[in-house]
């Protein structure tokens, strides 16, 4: 495949996975009553956390193997195996637990642990098949999940409990599994399967879970935090804003997720961390021109989307719109470092994130809401120096390292 058509359908793959989320939750809020709804949300965000630490683990360090030897193959293999194998009994353990428990919300958890292995495997099998250079085989399963799980909650009638709920949405996925496995199976069918590499020390996944969490979760508990300390309305008036952006998340996971496979393909390091380069302008330009659309939209149309919440979500659009820009820069930067040495992007989402937090908490003391979007802008502009700060002197060392010794300069120093 053609490294512009694989690219496209990446990308493709990716919308149809975030556009399936959307729409599950959308479908979700007609069908349900608001205590219902919340307790779907609820276990979906469970259910977010458990996908973000599978790939994580497994998917991640899967993307990051080049070649399509029987290695490789053998590796994909070994990664759909053990992400079953674990969220079977991971599943089985959540819903052995909340078996035990009275109340809706535990019987929405049970059910969610029975579905595990269908969703989270179905999801590893996309990073395989980004690993072997075949995106265009996710998407067709995505497409046939999406499909299926729009048309299972179409049937359902208004008032269906959230276990329900649940159950159908999991279940929804499973002719996508069985599509992707048999799909997947003619392409590594007879190569090693090899679980304990999985679990070894020095396994990659282990700093993607610990940068997932950290990345991820400092960020989100500090607007929470902020809120429950300060103004409620921080919190509203940030996620409205970020709400606003997720199109741009689309494309971000995209880089970071599949991006590697991609970038593989070009035959040198300079070659790779110029395309990177190049992609971080692309993204940044994006995000500019996002949110300026967004600053142009008429107000009408900006409460149709967050209601009440527009108002204040727009008078931070410069700042978050601005944020993104620096996002996306640095997180081209990580990609970058990730090709470089894998092991170099925790220390600088671990530093980062704290100072993410300490910029967010400075700035709603100095402006308030608008401070603390500035401050998350600061942090985010901070993180992308570093970064590629980082990439510029792991390019200046390896190439030192591959400077090639002369006849004449061993023979006069002999």
């Amino acid at each position: 495949m053609k490294a512009r058509t694989a690219i496209v359908c990446s990308v493709a793959d990716q919308g149809v996975a975030a556009l399936t989320n959307i729409l599950v939750l959308v479908a979700a809020a007609r069908l349900s009553t608001v205590a219902d709804f919340a307790r779907f949300s609820a276990v979906y965000l469970v259910f977010t956390v458990l996908l973000g630490v599978s790939g994580a683990y497994t998917g991640q360090p899967l993307v990051l193997r080049r070649g399509e030897s029987d290695e490789v193959r053998g590796a994909c293999r070994s990664a759909v195996a053990f992400t079953l194998l674990t969220a079977a009994a991971l599943g089985a353990l959540l819903a052995t637990v909340c078996l035990t428990l009275p109340g809706a919300t535990a019987h929405a958890l049970m059910m969610l642990g029975l579905v595990l292995p269908v969703v989270l495997g179905q999801d590893t099998m996309r990073y395989a098949f980004s690993t072997l250079h075949l995106p265009h085989l996710a998407l067709a399963g995505d497409v046939l999940r999406l499909v299926c799980v729009l048309g299972a909650l179409a049937v359902q009638p208004y008032g269906a409990a959230a276990a329900r709920l649940v159950s159908v949405w999991g279940l929804s996925a499973l002719p996508a599994l069985l599509l992707s496995a048999a799909l997947l199976h003619r392409r590594v069918a007879g190569t090693p399967l090899r679980l304990k590499v999985l679990l070894r020390r020095g396994h990659l996944g282990r700093r993607f879970v610990v940068e997932f969490g950290v990345g991820n979760a400092t960020s989100q508990l500090s607007v929470l935090g902020l809120g429950m300390v300060g103004n409620p309305l921080v919190v509203g008036a940030l996620r409205g804003a970020t709400t606003v952006f997720g199109p741009l998340n689309v494309l971000f996971t995209s880089a970071t997720g599949f991006g590697p496979p991609l970038l593989g393909r070009l035959a040198s390091e300079r070659r790779r961390i110029r395309a990177t380069a190049t992609l971080a302008v692309v993204l940044a330009v994006t995000a500019a021109a996002w949110a300026t659309a967004l600053a142009l939209l008429p107000d009408g149309i900006g409460r149709h989307l967050l209601g009440d919440t527009w108002p204040t979500a727009a008078a931070l659009l410069p700042a978050t719109g601005s944020q993104y820009a620096a996002m996306a820069v640095g997180t081209c930067g990580l990609l970058a470092l990730r090709m470089l040495d894998p092991r170099t992007t925790l220390s600088i989402q671990v530093v980062f994130s704290l100072a993410a937090v300490a910029f967010l908490t400075g700035g709603y003391v100095l402006g308030g809401v608008p401070g603390a979007a500035w401050g998350l802008c600061l942090g985010s502009v901070c993180k992308a120096v570093a970064t590629w700060t980082r990439v510029a002197r792991l390019r200046r060392r390896t190439a030192v390292e591959q400077v090639p010794v002369s006849a004449s300069v061993v023979r006069s120093s002999s």
